[in-house]
């Protein structure tokens, strides 16, 4: 009959989705029954590292706290680019070395534009 017929081979993809779905949920379900309700004032307040908090909660972050996480992740994928190819270096061989010689040399001057608008440095 057409549109009845389910894989076999993915039952056990499917068993195993359920099973860590219902552990997880247990494990949520069996902490919120058992846990201990004890609210009171101090642990009820906010915390900032065992500080007390000083200020306006919505505070607003400087931008450069946001461009040098993006250049972090940006550095940081260049890295995830380098292992494989570093694994597999001598079967890539010359032409391997120079597509990844472009590839970092396109980040290097990336790097020197945000370094030459300042980016990196604090006031």
């Amino acid at each position: 009959m057409p549109g009845t017929f389910i894989p076999s081979d993915y039952l056990p993809v499917v068993v195993v989705l359920l099973l860590a779905a219902s552990i997880g949920f247990g494990a949520l379900l069996i902490g919120i029954i058992i846990r201990p309700r004890r609210p009171y004032a101090q642990k009820l307040s906010p915390y900032e590292s065992g500080n007390p908090p000083v200020g306006e909660p919505r505070y607003k972050f400087s931008v450069k706290f946001y461009i040098i996480a993006m250049l972090f992740v940006v550095f940081d994928v260049e890295a995830v680019f380098l292992y494989p190819w570093a694994v597999a270096y001598d079967k890539l061989g010359m032409f391997g070395f120079v597509e990844m010689m472009l590839f970092i040399f396109i980040l290097l001057i990336g790097y020197i534009y945000v370094w030459k608008k300042g980016a990196f440095e604090w006031e």
